[in-house]
């Protein structure tokens, strides 16, 4: 069964970017990766999805039916979290959460007190004297309180450091063993690779991909950079896999994709004072597919 469909979604803003002819569906039980850069239209497909904004023209259901004839009732079954999130500044953590409870009409104390202790998050202050990161775990709590059938998150660590993400990861995956389907979007591709079985790849507005996380498993590219005590020029580095090759002095970046073996091997024989190695940006990732699409 599919939880949600998404066919030929369109939302247009004039001359503004918006979303066009978007179409994928996430299975009962996925965990769901909308991935791509910042402004390529994530944020706009979720809202149209969950009707806060009206499409242009296509259509979209959540457990079947219409998400804007039956918004309402499907509201009550999904935990939403959106990029940024903006609260009554006066009021407490616990007030505000018991608030949000009110509306799905059953006693969630107990559920907030777990996820409030999971999530370190102090329910006794005041909105207004919270961090962006602390912000943002309320949001979390928030969307999940009422323990919703379907979770849609958009950008969702933003603000968390790396041991409250991990945490973070950890409580999704337990919503998902529990049942619970979840639609992911970012724009950090570790994040994805780490929870999503299935990713949608979006840019200016256009799904370019949809791809199993295996698949961009066995793609994945890193980006090296290289300090060395002897200049070396180009033709050094004419191996299959490398692209974005720069070369300055001595000082070499570039972008592999391959058996890192390989590349390690002929590293070897370079007298290297200092290496890096890291994930690329999700547009360097994804620029043969970009380009194909151009």
């Amino acid at each position: 069964m599919n939880v949600i469909e998404l066919k030929s979604l369109t939302k247009n803003y004039g001359n503004a970017r918006g979303i066009t002819d978007v179409s994928f569906n996430v299975e009962e039980g996925e965990i769901f990766g909308f991935i791509g850069p910042n402004g390529a239209g994530k944020s706009t497909a979720i809202r149209t999805l969950l009707a806060l904004i009206y499409p242009t023209s296509g259509s979209a259901t959540i457990f079947g039916k219409d998400c804007i004839k039956f918004s309402p009732e499907i509201k009550k079954e999904i935990g939403y979290l959106p990029s940024e999130v903006f609260y009554y500044d006066k009021m407490k953590v616990i007030d505000l959460l018991k608030y949000s409870a009110s509306f799905y009409k059953k006693n969630c104390d107990i559920r907030i007190k777990e996820l409030a202790e999971i999530m370190d998050l102090d329910l006794n202050k005041k909105i207004d004297d919270l961090s962006f990161g602390n912000k943002k775990k309320v949001g979390i709590v928030q969307g999940l309180l009422h323990e919703p059938k379907l979770i849609i998150l958009d950008e969702p660590t933003s603000g968390l450091d790396p041991l409250m993400q991990q945490k973070f990861f950890d409580l999704l995956k337990e919503e998902n063993k529990k049942g619970a389907t979840i639609l992911f979007s970012s724009h950090i591709l570790s994040e994805v690779e780490k929870l999503c079985h299935r990713v949608a790849i979006i840019k200016e507005g256009k799904l370019i991909k949809l791809e199993k996380i295996s698949t961009l498993k066995e793609n994945k590219h890193k980006k090296f950079k290289i300090e060395t005590k002897l200049d070396l020029d180009n033709e050094y580095f004419n191996i299959p896999g490398i692209t974005k090759l720069e070369v300055q002095d001595n000082i070499v970046s570039f972008i592999f994709r391959g058996n890192i073996n390989s590349i390690m091997k002929k590293l070897s024989a370079i007298e290297i004072t200092n290496l890096w190695i890291e994930e690329p940006d999700l547009e360097e990732i994804f620029m043969h597919y970009y380009k194909k699409e151009d």
